[in-house]
């Protein structure tokens, strides 16, 4: 089962902190037998920080020919259910994490637009960005690989490495190179379904796959802040633990207790709110019996009213291990 490989393997890589890493030379050969098309020697990141076990290229079937069925028609999703939704040029189309946890990626096309839909289970961090790039429209599928518990992904043209955390290329041809994140929203499918009746919900590609509908990071939010810390071992404010849930806009990023407590948080022109309906999936074994944690909606004031900006619900220590100079609100 590819969510319990993936949980398994994270808690594996704990593991892997306390035996001494291989050389440099010795990694980059043994990646370089895996991804012949890579350039190794290009990268901006330590190869020392990308794990080197199991899973390997391959392990989370990524979904390129995206099925879908209209919203109504669901009948195994419940009304509570996260989904990753986004809506472009009427295009309106949701993303169950029941299926995502299994898959990870999908590489699809939304109101004309060549979209990949990304969520790492392990950091609950879920984007989705425009795959256009410099004229060319990538495709991406799963390294197997985590660098901070996060996924690490490649584009099929150039065999380049990207953190899915941030959409910027880390190793290979294209480093540096970033990918734009688009308007997305992290919701319950009952509220995908109010604000687009006529949308459209991915279904897995075959029912009988995965066990879709359940989760290996059980009890993950119950996990003891001072054990998620010794898990983790990730800068995070005192007082905040790893696993504490963030969100993130760029380099900015309110605790989800705090935007709960208020309901509505304004920082300048952006306006943060939240409203409770919205199961977690690390919680219990069966997502739609997950613990409430709310939906969470960004948006910009503008002239024209509010509209609605890339924003991620992610664990903190994601947050510190990829944006360490970031401003984090707990007030």
């Amino acid at each position: 089962m590819a969510s319990i490989r993936r949980w398994a393997y994270a808690l594996s890589c704990i593991g892997a902190l306390l035996v001494p890493l291989p050389t440099a030379a010795q990694t980059i050969f043994d990646f370089q037998r895996e991804f012949p098309l890579t350039d190794f020697a290009v990268r901006s990141i330590n190869l020392s920080e990308i794990f080197t076990g199991n899973p390997r290229r391959g392990s989370f079937p990524t979904i390129d020919e995206p099925k879908f069925v209209a919203v109504d028609d669901i009948v195994d999703v419940g009304p509570l259910e996260p989904v990753l939704s986004l809506i472009i040029d009427g295009d309106a189309r949701a993303y169950p994490l029941r299926i995502m946890l299994f898959h990870e990626l999908v590489n699809d096309v939304v109101g004309g637009v060549p979209v990949l839909v990304t969520y790492c289970p392990l950091c609950n961090s879920g984007v989705v960005y425009d795959r256009r790039l410099g004229g060319e429209t990538l495709t991406f599928d799963n390294t197997g690989r985590l660098r901070h518990y996060d996924m690490v992904i490649y584009d099929r043209q150039s065999e380049s490495w990207w953190q899915q955390f941030l959409g910027e290329a880390i190793v290979g041809e294209r480093t540096g190179q970033q990918l734009r994140a688009m308007p997305a929203r992290l919701e319950s499918l009952g509220r995908f379904q109010e604000r687009a009746p006529n949308g459209k919900v991915l279904i897995p590609p075959n029912e009988n796959m995965r066990p879709y509908g359940t989760t290996g990071g059980t009890g993950v939010d119950d996990m003891p802040p001072a054990l998620a810390r010794e898990r983790y071992p990730f800068p995070v404010p005192e007082g905040v633990s790893p696993l504490e849930r963030l969100i993130v806009v760029g380099d900015e990023a309110w605790t989800l207790d705090l935007v709960r407590a208020q309901e509505r948080v304004e920082r300048g022109d952006l306006i943060l709110t939240w409203v409770a309906g919205q199961n977690s999936t690390h919680d219990t074994s069966l997502i739609r019996n997950g613990r409430d944690v709310g939906n969470v909606v960004v948006q910009r004031r503008t002239d024209a009213g509010p509209v609605d900006v890339p924003y991620d619900v992610s664990f903190a220590y994601a947050f510190s291990a990829f944006i360490p100079d970031g401003t984090l609100y707990l007030k």
